[in-house]
C-alpha cells in the first residue's frame, strides 16, 4: 500500500503526518520552533529553523514503517511569509511572518494612494498588513540592500518544496494571500509586480495544488530516508490545506480553523469578490475559490492568558471553573486584538482590551472572557458572509482551540450554527497528504478525495436559550472597537 505524508508547516511548529492511502493516519511527529519579536507588532522566523524540523522529524516520522512504500509529499503552510532568496538560492533575511504588522504605511500608500479599487480589480482583494506585497514594499524602503539581492521571492511552504525538490513552485491557493496574484485568472499580475518593484523572473511558478511540481531530490531522499521518485505536489496555504482536510470543497461548504489564527473559509466553484473587501477573495486548492475571514490572534490568546498571564498549562483546570450556567452572562469581554486585526476590521492600531472588570471579577471571567471574545470576533467575519447572502447553517471546526469541548460550545452558541467535528484533527497536514494523493493519481480529484477519506465524529448544537444570551452580549462586544478605535490609534503614535 502507498504511503503520503503532509507537512504542515505552521506558525510555532512543523507537524509531519505519515498517512495510507485508505486515509489511516500512521503516525505524526512535530517539532517545535521559536518566533522573533525584534520589535512591538513585528514577527519574523528563521527559515532555517524549518529545515531543521524537516531533517529532524522526517526519520523519526518514517521510523518503523515501510518507508520505500512512501509515494507522496504535500505541504500546508503558514501564509503570507516574505521568504526572499539570493542568486545562489540562500536566505537573505529572516521570513516576514503573517501576523507581523511593520507595513502600516506600506498598507495606507497601498490602500489610499494606489487605491482600494484598483488593488481589488488587479487582485481581487485591498492591502493588508499581514499580505505579502506590503512586506516587499516595506523591504524595498527600509532594507535596499536586501532588496537589490532578491533572485526569487517565496512563501513559506514553497521554501520546503525547494528544499525538497529544487524548484521555485508556489500553489494558486497561497500566492492569492499575496496581493501579487489576479486570483480571477491565475496568473501573476503584471501591474502588481511593477507596483512592488519586482519582476515576473522573481516569482516562483504557479501550479494547482494538487499539481505534481517535481521529486525529491536523490540527495534530500536519502538524508531523510526516503526512496527515490518521491512525488511533490504543490501543496496550499494553510487554510486552504486544513478545508482538504476537514472536506470543505465544491460549493457553499464552510470551515472555521482556531489554530493561533483564526479563520472562516468558505468555499466555492465560481469566483466571487466582497464589494467591501473585508473577506478575502483567493483561490481554493480543489481547483475552486473560496472567501475567507482571518483574524490575527484566536487559539493565540488563549495561550497568551493561560501561559504567559496565569503562568499555567493546564487548560482544562482552568476551564473546568466554567460552568453551563455562567455562558452568555460574563460581564467581562475581550477583545482579541493581540496582533493588531485583520478581518474585517484591518486594523493594525488595534490592541488586545478587557473591559468590564469589577472587584468581583474572577480568573474564571478572564479565561472566559477571552474564549467568547474569539468567539465574536470569527462572528464578524460570519455576518460579513452573511451580509453578502451566504447562507451558513453549519460548519466544521478544526484547529488546537477545536480540541476545547466548551470552546466549541461557546463557538455554536454564539454563530447559533451547528459545528461538525471532523474524526480527524490534523486539517493542514491531512489536507497536504490528501493532495499529494492526486497528484500521484490514487484519486482524479481533490473532491473525490474528500468523499472517500473526510468523516465527521460528532457535532455541537445551539441551543436556543444561550444563542439569545450570547446575542446581547454580541451586540455588545459590537460597540467596542468603534469605541476605542481613535484612542487605539493616538497610542499606536507614541
Amino acid at each position: 500500500m502507498k504511503l503520503f505524508i503532509g507537512i504542515d508547516l505552521g506558525t510555532s511548529s512543523m507537524k509531519l503526518l505519515l498517512m495510507d492511502e485508505n486515509g489511516a493516519i500512521l503516525n505524526i511527529v512535530s517539532r517545535d520552533y521559536d518566533l522573533e519579536f525584534p520589535r512591538p507588532g513585528w514577527s519574523q522566523q528563521n527559515p532555517e529553523d524549518w529545515k531543521k524540523a524537516l531533517f529532524d522529524g522526517m526519520p523519526e516520522l518514517l521510523d518503523g514503517f515501510d518507508a520505500a512504500s512512501v509515494a507522496g509529499i504535500g505541504c500546508g503552510g503558514q501564509m503570507h511569509g516574505l521568504v526572499v532568496l539570493d542568486e545562489q538560492d540562500n536566505v537573505i533575511r529572516p521570513a516576514i511572518l503573517w501576523n507581523d504588522g511593520r507595513t502600516a504605511e506600506q498598507v495606507e500608500y497601498l490602500n489610499n494612494v494606489i487605491g482600494r479599487e484598483k488593488l481589488s480589480a488587479l487582485t481581487a482583494n485591498i492591502a493588508f498588513a499581514g499580505f505579502t506585497a506590503p512586506k516587499i514594499l516595506w523591504m524595498r524602503e527600509q532594507e535596499p540592500e536586501n532588496f537589490a539581492r532578491i533572485a526569487k521571492i517565496m512563501l513559506p511552504k514553497d521554501y520546503i518544496n525547494y528544499l525538497l525538490t529544487g524548484v521555485h513552485a508556489c500553489d494558486y491557493s497561497d500566492a492569492s494571500g499575496m496581493l501579487l496574484l489576479d486570483v480571477e485568472h491565475k496568473c501573476w499580475s503584471e501591474e502588481m509586480l511593477s507596483i512592488c518593484g519586482v519582476s515576473r523572473s522573481q516569482m516562483p511558478a504557479l501550479f494547482e495544488s494538487y499539481d505534481c511540481i517535481g521529486t525529491v531530490k536523490p540527495d534530500i531522499a536519502a538524508a531523510l530516508g526516503l526512496p527515490a521518485g518521491v512525488k511533490v505536489a504543490a501543496g496550499a496555504g494553510d487554510n486552504a490545506a486544513a478545508a482538504i482536510g476537514t472536506g470543505i470543497v465544491g460549493e457553499g461548504g464552510c470551515n472555521i480553523s482556531l489554530g493561533t489564527s483564526g479563520t472562516v473559509f468558505i468555499s466555492s466553484r465560481s469566483f466571487g469578490v466582497d464589494p467591501h473587501n473585508a473577506l478575502h477573495a483567493f483561490a481554493h486548492a480543489d481547483g475552486g475559490w473560496h472567501l475567507m475571514g482571518c483574524m490575527l490572534s484566536a487559539a493565540s490568546c488563549n495561550k497568551w492568558l493561560m501561559e504567559d498571564i496565569l503562568r499555567t498549562d493546564d487548560y482544562a483546570a482552568e476551564q473546568a471553573a466554567i460552568t453551563d450556567d455562567r455562558l452568555g452572562e460574563n460581564h467581562v469581554c475581550f477583545l482579541p486584538y493581540l496582533m493588531g486585526e485583520r478581518s474585517p476590521i484591518n486594523d493594525t492600531n488595534t490592541r488586545g482590551t478587557f473591559i468590564g472588570m469589577t472587584m468581583d471579577t474572577t480568573r474564571a471571567d478572564l479565561v472566559q472572557a477571552v474564549l467568547e471574545g474569539v468567539a465574536f470576533a470569527i462572528r464578524d467575519s460570519v455576518e460579513v458572509a452573511r451580509s453578502l447572502g451566504i447562507a451558513i447553517p453549519s460548519s466544521r471546526i478544526c484547529g488546537g482551540g477545536a480540541k476545547s469541548a466548551l470552546w466549541k460550545k461557546i463557538m455554536a452558541n454564539v454563530l447559533g450554527i451547528t459545528l461538525e467535528i471532523p474524526a480527524s484533527e490534523q486539517g493542514p497536514g491531512m489536507g497536504g497528504a490528501m493532495l499529494a494523493m492526486v497528484a500521484c493519481g490514487v484519486y482524479p480529484t481533490v473532491e473525490a478525495a474528500c468523499a472517500q477519506l473526510v468523516h465527521v465524529s460528532s457535532v455541537v448544537e445551539p441551543d436556543a436559550e444561550l444563542t439569545a444570551k450570547y446575542e446581547k452580549r454580541y451586540a455588545q462586544f459590537k460597540k467596542i472597537y468603534p469605541a476605542c478605535k481613535e484612542l487605539f490609534a493616538a497610542m499606536a503614535k507614541e
